[in-house]
């Protein structure tokens, strides 16, 4: 025999259930509204370049200092750069852009640490998301191509992200530039030796989806090789 406080007991799991049924149903609405101001901020950049590295990389350091001066160096050649918005790199990034002046566009996430916007993003550039899956979206589909430096699982998710997008055709080539030979070699080689030709995980043709360089003017001629080869114009 049910006893009442079992019942009880199940009418509230029922309407606890329910209430977040109900949550779920109206959470799709606030990931939309995110999509919707991405597109129409975004929409009217121009040409950029995605770059991204660790939010713990300290100013005056080897890899801060290459990050500028890759940003830079993409202004002088016509592009904008957009980054997660944060410090670090990301800061270095924005950095170099509004030196250049150039586009500087920063994405920002809101996270319990860590993050916050830096101060060389253009006033009407600074996007806030809550959702990274929505942030990941404007890295992909406004950039004309990433370019990687050192950092954590963050960085190596936005790397692994766009390369298997573009070896599974969801999204058109373009270049992927890892900056830091002496930072990727233990990674690069681990893909070459383990997941391609020991466990043949990806095809030797998976390799070419990405260079890897170690001074700006490399990092920067890959991107303006890629589109004169191609003659591509700005995927928007």
């Amino acid at each position: 025999m049910v006893s009442d406080e079992d019942k009880i007991k199940k009418a509230f799991k029922q309407k606890t259930w329910n209430e977040i049924k109900i949550s779920d149903s109206w959470q799709i609405f606030k990931v939309m509204a995110e999509f919707v101001e991405g597109f129409e901020k975004m929409a009217s950049i121009g040409p950029c370049v995605s770059i991204f590295g660790s939010a713990r990389t300290k100013p005056g350091s080897k890899y801060y200092e290459l990050a500028e001066e890759i940003a830079f160096k993409l202004t002088r050649s016509g592009y904008g750069v957009i980054t997660g918005g944060g410090p670090g790199i990301m800061e270095a990034a924005n950095k170099g852009a509004h030196k250049g002046e150039g586009t500087s566009v920063g994405l920002n996430i809101h996270l319990p640490h860590e993050q916050y916007s830096n101060p060389y993003i253009d006033h009407d550039k600074l996007l806030t998301f809550k959702h990274f899956f929505v942030r990941k979206v404007m890295f992909q589909k406004y950039a004309q191509g990433f370019i990687v430096l050192p950092g954590g699982f963050g960085t190596f998710d936005e790397f692994f992200e766009s390369v298997t997008l573009i070896q599974t055709g969801k999204i058109g080539k373009f270049p992927i530039v890892l900056v830091g030979s002496g930072f990727w070699e233990g990674l690069v080689n681990w893909i070459e030796n383990v997941v391609q030709q020991e466990q043949q995980n990806i095809s030797p043709e998976d390799r070419d989806l990405f260079r890897v360089v170690d001074t700006a003017d490399e990092a920067v001629d890959v991107i303006n090789t890629f589109y004169a080869k191609y003659l591509l114009s700005p995927n928007f």
